[in-house]
C-alpha cells in the first residue's frame, strides 16, 4: 500500500486533515517538521533563523527518509518539501503523494496572525502568492492526487480516508 504523503503550500492543512483522517482510519500519521523539530530539538522557526534554510532543508530531507522506512500511514510534510527533488523521488518510491490544494486568499485567512512560519514574514498575503506561484509547478508535477482543501477537516478527512482505502 505506501505512506499518502500531503504535500501543499503552509496553511493548506496537511497536519491537522491528515491526522484527523489517520485517528480515524487507527493507521499511524507523522509529520515531517515535527520529525525535524524532535530530532534537533529545536522548532522550525529557531532552526531557519539560527541555522538557516539549508539546514532546515536537509533535516528535512533525513526526516523523509526517517518515514519512509516506517509502517504505512499518512504523512504531513512541510510546505516546501517538493523544492528537492529527492524528496519527491523518495516519498514516490513508497507511497502516493497527494497535494492539498488551497487558494491563497484562504490561506491568508487561515495563516492570518501566525508567527510561525518563517518564509512569511510581515507581508503574509503578498508572501503567500510569491510563495505558492513559485511552488505551483513542483506541486503539481509531484501530486499523484489533488483533493480541493479548502471546505471543511471533516469533508477533506474523509477524501483522504477515501483514497487510503483505495490504495
Amino acid at each position: 500500500m505506501g505512506h499518502l504523503w500531503l504535500i501543499g503550500m503552509m496553511g493548506s492543512g496537511k497536519s491537522v486533515v491528515g491526522h484527523r483522517a489517520a485517528e480515524r482510519l487507527s493507521i499511524p500519521f507523522y509529520d515531517t517538521d515535527a520529525i525535524v523539530e524532535r530530532d534537533s530539538e529545536a522548532s522550525v522557526s529557531s532552526i531557519f533563523q539560527e541555522r538557516g534554510e539549508a539546514v532546515f532543508r536537509n533535516l528535512e530531507s533525513i526526516a523523509v527518509r526517517t518515514v519512509g522506512s516506517a509502517p504505512d500511514g499518512i504523512v504531513a510534510t512541510g510546505g516546501g518539501i517538493v523544492l528537492d527533488a529527492s524528496n519527491v523521488e523518495a516519498m514516490r518510491a513508497c507511497g502516493t503523494t497527494v497535494l492539498l490544494e488551497v487558494d491563497t486568499d484562504t490561506l491568508e485567512r487561515r495563516l492570518l496572525g501566525s508567527n510561525d512560519r518563517p518564509l512569511l514574514g510581515e507581508r503574509t498575503g503578498e508572501s503567500l502568492r510569491t510563495i505558492a506561484e513559485a511552488r505551483d509547478g513542483l506541486y503539481r508535477s509531484a501530486a499523484d492526487h489533488v483533493i480541493d482543501a479548502r471546505g471543511p477537516i471533516e469533508e477533506v478527512a474523509k477524501e483522504l480516508e477515501d483514497l487510503w482505502r483505495r490504495s
